[in-house]
């Protein structure tokens, strides 16, 4: 699996106006599924309880015009002009806007990041370093930078933002399906209904979840015609209202009505907000899904299409509502009763389809997001298994996948009505929206370097509207609020503890770094006996030898003649271009044959598999001894404050003038390269049991002696194989900890770690050439 990085998101920035459109086509299944499902049950909400459908029709007329107002406030003003600018290169999200402060105002939770990050590609973008024009600017960035406290508040806040998010991937498939399903009301007795209703939502929300193993990329075409035929039909069918029932409804998009609505509903009406905030389900995929496709691609498709239909949709209900304000005991006030008749059983399959298609874009962007909190040691590891091996962020997580359809089977079955599941719904919705305003302000500050009126412009404008629906959200607590509070707490305590479990022992293993003049000491055969083959050491450390080698040195009677300190790590930016995948190293002189091998990942970044993985592994050490030996004095030493210098060197397939490997079978020699390469070959093997390596080098500029004998000894090592060292850590609570810090390191993260996958690299090693070594980490 070669997935390196998203090359079509490179390809989508570079806009012809038939790549936009296509693009703009494509996201209205992934992005607006669940926004344009919203009318199903906005509606059926609001009116559940706490207002009554008047012969005034000023109820009706006033809940118009606030769904007006909110879709045109929030979604279009707030996302499409504003969020979408705040792009993380190319990519969107809670993440990604915490992403973009952690870099310029250097507050990154990951312990283990170096100088040499900053040197990124995607790190520079966007006046990276620059500091901010206005004093007030300076002085957040310098308060944000001492203060760990401001730091881990930061941290707290952006996981809020994705528990939330989590919980939204709980509550929208369940809300979506029974709300399209509930159709099934108008078609029998309420008797029946109430046996149907129920199972057949459980019975599709089992099939989706079921299904996700497969993969989107098989179906995914059907998504955008799915979604663009509902739009289409409910915008026909709005239309069809209002110029059939009121062709004077438009007016009720005037602001006045909102004041009519309040004078008077009063506390009725305010306790109604949670319903109508319903219309903006789903708002938040427009920034969560950017990577998937450009800016200017998701403004298209929303300004020209789904803002229209959706508000000519909420006409058309409200124009036939404000003609039929007696409606019969066993119907009530929501999307089918303004459906013509005729046409109800071809709406409610299409419904059902596009409530599936919206329910499945909020599962897969959970996946998502899960991945990116695990990247930046914010989540247990879990599988994450690549569903597509051409579409980049086609991911599937059993253990994530199963848990959510058990909750989302436990909402559907305990609640049982649209009412309660809007309240929750609408409050998970409202509280990411929130976070996204509050760091949407520092970013304004730090990253844009505007000035500090705009950000509490900003702040005071959009989080007044959505503070009022977060209150009256609140006020639903006890009818149905509470799960995304406790699924956000649960979601948010497992996070906390597991990240706070992650620095301590990354700060143990920095603290019991074995010193490289212990390890000089032991001269070029480090005391023991040197064998064939590469051995990986795997460490969280970028500097320093692991306490683990040592251990490895005192007890095992002979090591492995080239040995490599592998760290994989991730950067706070979305993705490492191969050619700056790889951080290496000598530790020590060249004879000891150490290196030190540095693999940088961003939080979106594919992990190769293991042969893959391999091969990059060693060219880019034979690369690093090639470059070391035409340039020595070419490593940038300004990257580099430690006791080994590093130089930065690319996949194989990034550096084509570079060192090439290649792997035949010995009796099936391929002939000599092009006349400006030349190869170095290992040995015949005496017995034929794995395959021959080779190097071919560029005969421009000549190495030296010692280089080649280097790759001469690589390849060797290379042949004979590579065995994995990994460290199976046991973390406990010192002598006199707290009680509080027992119990989160002792139970909550052993708990974690215990229950959690090891790590992707880890996973992907062959398990008959893996050693793991135990420790006890007293932290």
């Amino acid at each position: 699996m070669d997935l390196e990085t998203g090359v079509y998101q490179n390809y989508a920035k570079k806009e012809s106006w038939r790549t936009v459109l296509i693009l703009a086509y494509q996201s209205l299944g992934v992005v607006y599924g669940d926004l344009s499902t919203s009318p199903l049950y906005v509606y059926k909400s609001t009116f559940e309880e706490d207002i009554q459908h008047s012969e005034t029709n000023e109820e009706i007329y006033g809940v118009l015009s606030f769904v007006f107002w909110t879709l045109t406030l929030v979604p279009l003003l707030k996302y499409v002009f504003i969020v979408l600018r705040a792009d993380d290169n190319g990519e969107g999200g809670t993440f990604a806007l915490y992403s973009l402060l952690c870099r310029h105002a250097r507050v990154n939770s990951l312990p283990n990041c170096q100088l040499a990050d900053e040197e990124l590609i995607e790190y520079k973008k966007d006046s990276i370093g620059l500091a901010p024009q206005s004093s007030f600017g300076s002085r957040l960035k310098s308060s944000l930078e001492k203060h760990r406290v401001l730091q881990r508040f930061l941290l707290v806040l952006a996981l809020i933002g994705t528990c939330m998010v989590i919980g939204d991937g709980i509550l929208t498939p369940a809300i979506s399906v029974f709300s399209a399903v509930s159709g099934l009301e108008l078609s029998m007795s309420k008797e029946h209904h109430k046996y149907v209703e129920v199972p057949v939502a459980c019975i599709i929300l089992i099939g989706l979840f079921a299904l996700q193993h497969y993969g989107t990329h098989r179906v995914g075409f059907l998504f955008a015609p799915v979604v663009l035929v509902w739009l289409l039909c409910i915008s026909a069918i709005g239309l069809y209202n209002i110029i059939h029932w009121n062709p004077h409804v438009y007016q009720a998009l005037s602001p006045y009505y909102m004041y009519k609505f309040f004078r008077k509903t009063q506390r009725g009406g305010w306790m109604s907000l949670g319903g109508i905030l319903l219309c903006i389900t789903g708002s938040e995929a427009m920034f969560a899904d950017l990577g998937h496709f450009s800016q200017l691609s998701i403004k298209i498709a929303f300004t020209f299409l789904v803002y229209p239909s959706l508000i000519l949709a909420y006409m058309g209900q409200a124009a036939y509502l404000s003609q039929h304000h007696i409606i019969e005991s066993d119907y009530r006030i929501g999307f089918y009763v303004s459906v013509p008749e005729k046409l109800r059983w071809p709406v409610l399959v299409i419904a059902i389809l596009a409530a599936v298609v919206g329910s499945q874009a909020i599962i897969t962007g959970t996946f998502s997001i899960i991945k990116q909190c695990s990247s930046l040691g914010c989540f247990p590891r879990v599988k994450i298994i690549h569903t597509s091996s051409k579409i980049h962020g086609q991911i599937y997580i059993p253990e994530i996948n199963w848990l959510l359809m058990v909750l989302c089977l436990a909402v559907t079955v305990g609640f049982r009505d649209t009412r309660r599941m809007g309240n929750a719904s609408g409050l998970a919705v409202i509280t990411v929206m929130l976070v996204t305003t509050c760091l949407m302000s520092l970013v304004i500050v730090l990253c844009w370097q505007k000035r500090v009126f705009l950000a509490i412009g900003f702040v005071f404008f959009f989080g007044t509207i959505e503070a009022l629906y977060f209150t009256a959200s609140l006020t639903k607590f006890l009818e149905g609020a509470w799960v995304p509070i406790a699924l956000a707490f649960i979601f948010l305590i497992i996070m906390c503890v597991w990240h706070y479990g992650t620095l301590k022992k990354y700060e143990f293993d920095v603290q019991n770094k074995v010193s490289i003049n212990w390890l000089l000491s032991l001269g070029p055969s480090l005391g023991i006996v040197r064998v064939r083959g590469i051995g990986l050491v795997h460490t969280a450390l970028v500097s320093g030898i692991p306490a683990i080698f040592s251990h490895f040195v005192t007890n095992l009677p002979a090591f492995h003649q080239v040995l490599v300190f592998l760290c994989i790590k991730s950067v706070p930016v979305p993705h490492v271009k191969p050619e700056e995948r790889f951080l290496v190293g000598h530790i020590g002189p060249r004879e000891y044959r150490l290196y030190r091998c540095i693999v940088r990942y961003g939080y979106r970044d594919v992990h190769k598999d293991d042969m893959e993985f391999e091969k990059d592994l060693v060219c880019s050490i034979a690369e690093f001894i090639r470059s070391e030996s035409v340039a020595p004095g070419s490593v940038n030493e300004d990257l580099v404050k430690d006791d080994d210098k590093m130089t930065v060197v690319g996949t194989c397939s990034s550096h084509t003038e570079g060192v090439q490997m290649r792997e035949d079978d010995a009796d099936n020699i391929e002939a000599a390269g092009p006349s400006e390469l030349k190869e170095i070959w290992s040995p015949p093997p005496v017995i034929k049991l794995r395959k021959r390596v080779r190097f071919i080098v560029p005969k421009s500029p000549e190495i030296d002696t010692g280089a080649r004998e280097e790759l001469q000894e690589l390849m060797e090592a290379r042949e004979a194989g590579i065995a994995y060292i990994l460290g199976h850590s046991y973390v406990k609570a010192k002598q006199g900890s707290s009680l509080i810090k027992k119990l989160v390191i002792n139970y909550g993260y052993e708990f974690l770690r215990r229950n959690s996958r090891l790590s992707t690299y880890a996973l992907s090693v062959p398990h008959a050439s893996t050693l793991e070594v135990g420790m006890i980490y007293h932290v």
